[in-house]
Order: C-alpha cells, then structure tokens, then sequence
C-alpha cells in the first residue's frame, strides 16, 4: 500500500466514525511516555502501525520526507548513506519523528537548532473530520505550528518534511569539567554565543562535578567506542578527558541506559550487565518491561522522571531551590534554544531568555513527599516549563496558567471541534 493509499484509508475511517469515542492511535513503536494509571475511557481504535516509511530523502536541498512512526535509529541509518543526518536525533532510538514533534523532542543539537519541530518545514495532517491538510509556515500556518506539543490532541500528522544537515562518520568528544554550577553556566554561554561547536550537553555528577560534553563532527577517529552493552555512557564522562563514537553510536549513546531503568533495576551491575544485558539494555526493551510492571504505580509512588525547562537567567535560582529540596544527581543537562511557541502562554514565559536549559532528574526515588508537585509549584512561580510525559498533578487552572488556552482551543476548533482526539489537558495530566 502506498503512502496516499494509507492516508485516504485513515481518512475514510474518520469520516465514517459515528460513535463519540476518543480515538486512540494503534502505533507500532513503544510509547516514549512514562508508564502512567490507565484510563477506563471507551476508546475508538484506528491503526496507523504501517506509516513507518521513508519516502525520500533530497541530497540537493537536505530535506527528508518521511512518515510519522520512521524510528530515529532507521532514520539515521539511511541519512548516513548520503553523509547527512537529521538536525536534531533523541537519545533513544525507537522515538520516532511523529512523536519527536508532538512531545518535543530536544538534544545535543538544540542549542543551535531548538527542538526537532523547529527543523521541520511541512506536515500532512488529518483533522477530526478526515479532512487531509498540508501545513507549513506558509499554509495552515497556525496548525502547523500547534501540532508541535500538544501530543496528537489536535490531529493526526501523517507525513513529515524536515531539513538535513551534512555529518561526517565519527564524533569526537571532549569533557570540559567545572567544580561550580557559575563556571559551568560561564561555559555554556560561551559555546552558546560563539557556536563554536557541533554539539553540546553535559552531566552534573554532583555540585561539585559539572561536564560539558562538547562535540564535532570528524573524518576519521583513532579509536571509537559504543555504549550498546558494558560500558556506560554518563560515567564515562566523569572518568574521560575525551572520546570517539562512530556518528550512530554518538546518537544513541544513552539507549542501552534508558537513562534511569538500568540503574533503577540493577542493570548497571557489571555482571547483570554482562549476563542479561544483550537482551534488557536496548531502550525498547526495558520501556516495555516498564510498561508491563504500570499497574505497580497504582501500590507505590513513581520514581521521579522528568525534564524541566529553565531560563538560563535563573539557572542559579533553580539550583538554590533544587539542592535544597531535592538533592539527587546526576542530572542530564541540554541546552536548548527556545521561542515563544504558540502552546506556550506568553503571560507566564516572561523571561527574555532565547536559551534555555533542559534538565532531566532520571529516577530519583520518592519518600515522604510529592516531589513532582514540588517541582511544578515552582515552575509556575518562575518562568519554566516541564515535559507532560512524566506525571503531571497540575489543577486546570495552574495547567492553562503554562500553557495558552486561547491558541489552543482556536484551533482545536478547527480541527477536532468533536474533541474526538481529547483535549490537552485531560489527556496529559488527568
């Protein structure tokens, strides 16, 4: 079946719906969210597992046309052939495009580029209605840019065209390592201004251990590791001064960590490591035992998985109240070079910032207290932002306090006045 054959099939099942049921979409990726309680809502299933293709790829122009559940780690593998690779590549290699723009996916790269969506130039959508739509800057502008975080609430994209950059075959590393978070944040700024670098994140193993994991693109490597099965990425980086990852390899160095599952679960033990981790280290497999073990959150509180978007002006700030309230690392830092995106309620993003920093507490262990609602309570006193696929315990109104209410239903009345794809908030939070 042809991709135009896919989309008149999905299409048709829209327009013949006659049930209220919210649609949900059977994919054939694992979801990337943090395994959360089921609804008990009826649900309309309709199956999208066969968008999964690559139509082409332009070496002339750089772009890529490609359908929604293409997995990064395939995407990569073929841009590769033709020494290119997508802007902006999560760290886990089963996210696929359609989920990268609608949970907004960043990485090392955002600091030049901002998230994945922001690479993007065209998207074919599907409302409510079985209506098919191309959206771009240009047409359908204000759809285009809302399908970008609001999580398949608004429509279903069933085809996506995004830029390309050339990249060489191996990324050299080196580690840049600070005692103090105004050292560190003196570092990032730098690299920020002077661009002068082709990726950028870092660890913070602790307040007194901060690394900036600079990288570029290189020709050729004297040597090259990956970080598919014993070695762990994130405690290389305090123990090297530099190291070498074929460009694949680089991409996907946190996959057989899923950043927090593995040491949660004891697979950083070397010798689990060694017996079992052939089998449980790949992301996909270790989100699936996750999702199986879900109903065990009903019985105890979640560990603490999230990313929060803090303006680079208060970085300071939110290191004052973090190690006073929750004290754990290491934590994954990303700078990311944000906008104002119409999802955002500008009342509450006040800060002027043009930068700002993802980070990603990855499996700290509750006791006493909600450290999510902690977290959220300062969020909305200052400026930030967090990710919705972790648990979010937000009243509405501190919800539509964060996110713009207004943008959002304007056009969700163009596409889903139904609200057969659910809406934001009860979706993500409730």
């Amino acid at each position: 079946m042809n991709h135009q054959e896919k989309v008149q099939r999905i299409a048709e099942k829209l327009k013949n719906k006659t049930s209220k049921d919210s649609v949900v979409l059977l994919k054939k990726s694992v979801s990337h969210q943090v395994p959360k309680k089921y609804s008990n809502d009826k649900k309309h299933i309709i199956d999208v597992s066969d968008l999964n293709e690559i139509i082409t790829i332009n070496q002339e122009d750089k772009t890529c046309t490609a359908e929604p559940g293409v997995t990064f780690s395939d995407l990569v593998k073929e841009t590769l052939k033709h020494n290119l690779v997508p802007i902006v590549v999560p760290e886990l290699k089963t996210i696929t495009i359609g989920g990268a723009v609608a949970g907004c996916s960043v990485e090392s790269m955002s600091y030049k580029y901002g998230g994945f969506h922001d690479t993007c130039k065209e998207y074919e959508v599907i409302t409510a209605k079985g209506d098919i739509l191309q959206c771009s800057k240009k047409k359908n502008k204000e759809i285009f840019e809302m399908m970008h975080g609001t999580f398949g609430t608004i429509g279903i994209i069933t085809q996506l065209k995004f830029n390309l950059l050339p990249a060489k075959q191996f990324v050299h590393l080196t580690y840049e390592k600070y005692q103090t978070l105004k050292q560190y944040k003196k570092a990032i700024e730098s690299h920020y201004q002077t661009k002068d670098c082709d990726f950028m994140d870092g660890i913070i193993h602790s307040p007194e251990l901060y690394v900036l994991c600079i990288g570029n693109f290189v020709d050729s490597a004297p040597y090259s590791h990956n970080y598919n099965w014993m070695r762990i990425f994130y405690k290389s980086t305090k123990e090297q001064e530099e190291d070498y990852l074929a460009t694949y390899d680089y991409f996907y160095r946190y996959d057989a960590g899923c950043h927090w599952i593995a040491r949660n679960y004891g697979l950083e033990n070397p010798i689990l490591r060694f017996l079992f981790g052939r089998f449980f280290l790949p992301s996909t497999n270790m989100l699936k035992l996750a999702k199986k073990l879900a109903f065990v959150f009903k019985k105890i509180k979640p560990d603490v998985v999230v990313d929060v978007f803090i303006p680079f002006s208060k970085l300071m700030h939110f290191f004052d109240f973090y190690n006073k309230e929750f004290q754990y690392y290491p934590l994954w830092v990303v700078p990311y070079k944000i906008k104002l995106y119409p999802w955002i309620n500008p009342k509450h993003i006040t800060a002027k910032d043009g930068l700002y920093i993802d980070i990603a507490i990855y499996g700290m262990k509750q006791k006493d207290k909600n450290y999510y609602r902690i977290m959220e309570e300062y969020l909305l006193k200052n400026s930030s932002m967090k990710t919705l696929i972790s648990h979010n315990f937000l009243l509405e109104s501190e919800f539509w306090q964060m996110w713009s209410k207004e943008n959002y239903y304007k056009v969700k009345a163009m596409t889903d006045p139904g609200n057969i794809f659910n809406d934001l908030f009860h979706k993500m939070v409730r």
